[in-house]
């Protein structure tokens, strides 16, 4: 049997979803993973129907460096949020195992209160060893949770190596959890964060931590009046918190939603999706570019001798990467050259057209 469950048609998993039904929410999600060529085809007419469906959540990122006690954070958050009355979906983008592929942390059992809570749905997913741990699949996991209903989703990632950037293009709101005094190996990403961030926490603000904590904040404060904000409607603020002790969780909370009130008024909120949704097709089209080119037989016949020759220094990477791309030149089908209603021939109209823009 495969490891794939069996999956309902993508009508009735549509209905299912939008009924608040969680086996339709956890199949669904499931699908939309799937590499299998017929599970992506059902998971693209799923996200069809759902689309109408999605958007009105809002969407935050929680990155930051390992042992900032992001899991711990996580819970406390979606715990008060679930108090508050909302409906919370945790995506936990746990680092793949090299050897299995599957998650290692296992957010699920990290987070036992929020798990067992009916507003909150958890779903661990392995990263699959895509750019900084962020699953391929997580923006269409997202959609999905918005279409089932859920007021905030939350993304938490692994916060290694090019994590922030690929979260921080898929949210409204981008948190960044720090520690402090972590010592120097954190000053060399602070300018990358302070980039990115709609708002910093200081997390571990408590007992003797907690005048480090506030003189942390202070020069965090002090560091983001350098930075050119990211939108003028918005500061980041540096807030202090205690995910041991749930404290700071609705200074948090409040962060987003004017955030989001902030945004919104001028018009950057709507602005910023349509470019998060442009990059998420130019990141799909490069994707699908590079698996057709691998899936030739041409290509993958010459490519053992290339990548040979690469490793040996006979041949530059750049070299080898011509004489690879070479290929489609060479089984190009000559243009066509036969005019057309219009007067102008095949190529002159192929000349004519613009190129399109990357969105990245």
């Amino acid at each position: 049997m495969s490891g794939t469950p069996r999956m309902s048609g993508p009508g009735a998993l549509a209905d299912g979803i939008r009924n608040g039904n969680r086996r339709a929410l956890a199949k669904a999600i499931t699908l939309v993973e799937s590499t299998r060529a017929d599970h992506q085809e059902a998971a693209q007419r799923l996200l069809e129907l759902l689309l109408p469906d999605t958007g009105k959540a809002a969407r935050v990122g929680i990155s930051g460096v390992p042992g900032v006690g992001k899991s711990t954070f996580v819970e406390a958050f979606g715990l008060y949020l679930v108090g508050r009355g909302l409906r919370v979906a945790v995506l936990a983008v746990d680092p793949s195992s090299a050897r299995s592929g599957g998650s290692i942390l296992g957010d699920k059992t990290r987070m036992q209160r929020l798990s067992v809570a009916p507003e909150a749905f958890i779903r661990p997913s392995p990263s699959a060893g895509s750019l900084g741990g962020v699953a391929r699949r997580t923006r269409e996991a997202m959609l999905v949770c918005e279409a089932a209903g859920y007021d905030a989703v939350l993304i938490e990632t692994v916060g290694v190596g090019q994590s922030e950037y690929a979260v921080a293009s898929m949210v409204d709101f981008f948190l960044v959890l720090m520690l402090a005094g972590a010592g120097d190996e954190l000053q060399g990403m602070k300018k990358g964060i302070l980039e990115l961030a709609d708002a910093l926490a200081i997390n571990k603000a408590d007992g003797d931590n907690l005048l480090r904590a506030q003189r942390a904040a202070a020069e965090l404060q002090s560091a983001l009046r350098l930075f050119r904000p990211r939108s003028a409607a918005w500061q980041p603020p540096v807030l202090q918190v205690s995910a041991l002790e749930e404290r700071g969780m609705e200074a948090v909370w409040d962060a987003v939603q004017r955030h989001r009130a902030a945004l919104t008024a001028s018009g950057e909120l709507a602005a910023k999706r349509r470019a998060q949704q442009q990059d998420w097709l130019w990141a799909m089209i490069d994707d699908g570019l590079k698996r057709h080119f691998l899936a030739r037989p041409d290509v993958d016949a010459l490519l053992p001798e290339v990548e040979a020759a690469v490793l040996d220094s006979r041949l530059t990477p750049t070299q080898g990467a011509r004489k690879l791309l070479a290929l489609l030149d060479a089984s190009r089908p000559e243009p066509h050259t036969e005019r057309g209603a219009g007067g102008s021939t095949a190529r002159q109209s192929a000349a004519a057209a613009p190129a399109p823009r990357r969105g990245c």
